[in-house]
């Protein structure tokens, strides 16, 4: 009953927040940070003038403007506006301004840029969330029955860990019947989807990224063929904040981005997927020209830790729903790119599934592939068949709505990652730790 009253109260709040700042649709989002510049997003009501303000938290007195950018309806009113006065290792705090006029709004707003510690010292310790399967309910456009979406309170509880980012793991935006056939649909959908009161202090303050499954692409297990990819691509760009997409150059949203030592290489499972019903075995997920961008990315990385992220599972063997193990040419083939570039500390972070495990493959005379499956915030959850994972760590299935964080610590040499589950009012599930020692190819 207290919880109930708590998140009332906490709705209450947040709609009459909205309220106050009638020009303000959604964010301001926190995107991409590097040293020298960051990302900031916001959305809306109306063409508006729209700038940031910001400062150094160790200098408040010296302001500094972002240019300004009028809202447009062809963009759904999103602007992207650069901070490019930052210094590396920096904390700022900074405010909307719109029409002139401050955005009052009752939670922090503050962002970071990376540190320059390379010859230096070693890199710091820092902590991400990820998850996946976000719907959010709009009950005169959902199935009828009980709605599918629900706890929206994780999001506060993720906020309060104090993440340097999120990672989105796919299936960020549910498109519905309503939505896939026009531009006009799938507009809404990620409109009201990223409007929701309860995330917008966690979009405020912890910067962000994604990648895409089904749902935010299209119809359900929706593939190549569907026909309004090239607008899906257009809007996922335009509401996320990710500092790079299509570095194939054949359309899509595969990028890459650092944080500090470590590197993650965003996947696209959809733009390039042959229909699961094809039954040529050696249809494509990621297609070839993904496929050898990534080995060429992996290569070139000298990170401790290189996450691929990607919308469905990778190490889990079994044939089930849309796992990587419905393709299994292509999966042998990318676990082949992974021990030919001899890059070391690769693991998977990954969605879809609607319930959360750790998996682990061991290779021969390589180390072990690790995949995440971190899922779902606030959709639905699933209890897999006992057999569905024959590579499932034990203790490790979580079948509850949840999020996970990811904890990067100790010296250069020897970084130490630390993997939690917690429950959607934060509690911790489990944890796990993996050296970056433990995933090196052996010495020839």
């Amino acid at each position: 009953m207290k919880r109930r009253l708590l998140f009332i109260l906490s709705f209450v709040l947040s709609h009459s927040l909205l309220a106050q700042n009638p020009l303000l649709k959604s964010g301001p989002m926190v995107g991409y940070s590097t040293m020298k510049e960051v990302l900031l997003w916001v959305q809306t009501t109306e063409s508006a003038q729209v700038e940031i303000t910001y400062w150094s938290k160790d200098t408040p007195e010296v302001k500094f403007q972002t240019l300004p950018q009028q809202s447009d309806a062809h963009l759904g009113f999103v602007v992207k506006l650069i901070a490019d006065q930052v210094e590396p290792g920096h904390k700022y705090g900074y405010e909307v301004i719109i029409n002139g006029q401050s955005q009052q709004l009752n939670y922090p707003l503050e962002f970071q840029s990376q540190t320059l510690w390379h010859y230096r010292v070693d890199p710091p310790a820092f902590t991400f969330a990820l998850g996946s399967c976000n719907y959010i309910n709009e009950p005169r456009f959902d199935r009828p029955g009980d709605p599918y979406g629900g706890g929206y309170e994780i999001f506060e509880s993720i906020r309060k860990e104090k993440p340097s980012f999120m990672v989105w793991l796919g299936d960020n935006t549910y498109l519905r019947e309503t939505d896939w056939n026009s531009r006009t649909g799938i507009m809404h959908r990620y409109t009201h989807t990223r409007a929701v009161p309860e995330v917008q202090p966690l979009l405020g303050s912890v910067h962000h990224y994604a990648i895409w499954d089904d749902h935010d692409f299209g119809p359900n297990d929706s593939d190549r063929g569907y026909w309004n990819k090239n607008i899906t691509s257009e809007i996922f760009e335009l509401f996320w904040g990710n500092p790079n997409y299509n570095l194939t150059g054949k359309g899509g949203i595969t990028g890459t981005f650092g944080w500090e030592d470590i590197q993650f290489f965003l996947l696209d499972d959809r733009y390039f997927r042959a229909p699961n019903a094809d039954s040529d075995s050696t249809k494509a997920l990621i297609g070839k020209a993904q496929m050898d961008w990534l080995k060429d990315a992996l290569t070139h990385s000298r990170a401790a830790f290189k996450f691929i992220c990607i919308g469905g599972q990778v190490v889990n063997p079994g044939r089930v729903f849309e796992n990587y193990a419905t393709y299994p040419v292509e999966r042998r083939r990318l676990l082949e790119v992974i021990q030919e570039s001899g890059a070391w500390g690769v693991l998977f972070l990954t969605g879809d599934r609607h319930h959360t495990e750790l998996s682990r493959l061991d290779i021969d005379g390589f180390y072990p592939l690790h995949d995440f499956t971190v899922s779902p915030l606030t959709s639905g959850s699933h209890t897999p068949e006992p057999d569905e994972n024959p590579l499932m760590i034990a203790g490790t299935l979580v079948t509850e709505r949840n999020y996970g964080l990811a904890k990067v610590s100790g010296p250069r040499t020897d970084r130490s990652l630390t993997l939690e589950i917690h429950d959607l009012s934060g509690k911790l599930i489990w944890e796990k730790t993996i050296k970056s020692r433990d995933l090196r190819p052996p010495k020839k």
